[in-house]
């Protein structure tokens, strides 16, 4: 009795409406579930090597529920691709919100540390810096997934730190005439080396990185301090 018991829990269905679908939750669920395998396969296969029928596979989906779902494998890519780029801008996002509401809250020099370290952490990430390798190769194939990555990820870094040195000119704690122009200075000096390193798969040293990440934030702040 025990035994069949088991077999009968191992068996039982996804919860579903009345109409047979699968509730919310539980189509949120395997959403999830499918986008998590769809990113993870595109990490360790590339582009090209991952199929439908791999993922639909592995997420324990249906092909059909894939294609409705994404329609076909660049706009699942796509999504895994969304996903990636919102979770670098996390860090960015809250720390300017938590910065804008505590001025106070530390030094500015320790903040930009702070934050120029978060930024760093995520971008080095495996699986970003693998998903960005997916889309670099296939940049000439879709060149329109190439542009969201600059414009929502890249783009979206910029506008938020300059509405903060918008902000911060306002206090006159910076004396920045182009909010934009700074902020990408800013993101590039601290992106800019630790991205080439990760893309070419060399070994990070902690002790020279946070050297080098310090010495760019004084000088940084050293060109935008008021005299």
């Amino acid at each position: 009795m025990k035994i069949a018991a088991k077999k009968s829990a191992a068996k039982a269905p996804v919860a579903r409406s009345r109409g047979g679908r699968p509730t919310r939750t539980a189509a949120l669920q395997r959403d999830l579930r499918l986008l998590d395998v769809a990113t993870r396969l595109f990490m360790e296969r590339g582009f090209d090597a991952t199929t439908i029928d791999a993922v639909a596979e592995e997420a324990r989906v249906s092909k059909l529920t894939v294609y409705s779902r994404y329609t076909d494998k660049r706009g699942l890519f796509e999504a895994a691709l969304r996903r990636e780029i919102a979770h670098w801008l996390a860090p960015l996002s809250n720390g300017v919100e938590e910065r804008r509401n505590n001025p106070s809250n530390g030094s500015l020099e320790a903040w930009f540390v702070s934050i120029g370290r978060q930024i760093q952490d995520v971008g080095s990430a495996p699986r970003v810096t693998a998903i960005m390798r997916t889309l670099s190769f296939q940049a000439t194939n879709f060149p329109d997934l190439a542009r969201l990555a600059y414009e929502e990820g890249w783009g979206r870094a910029v506008s938020t730190l300059a509405e903060l040195f918008d902000h911060f000119n306002e206090q006159g704690l910076v004396r920045v005439p182009d909010a934009a122009a700074a902020a990408e200075t800013f993101l590039n000096i601290v992106v800019g080396p630790l991205s080439r390193l990760t893309m070419f798969n060399i070994a990070i040293d902690e002790k020279t990185r946070d050297r080098q990440l310090r010495l760019a934030v004084k000088l940084f702040l050293n060109g935008i301090r008021p005299n």
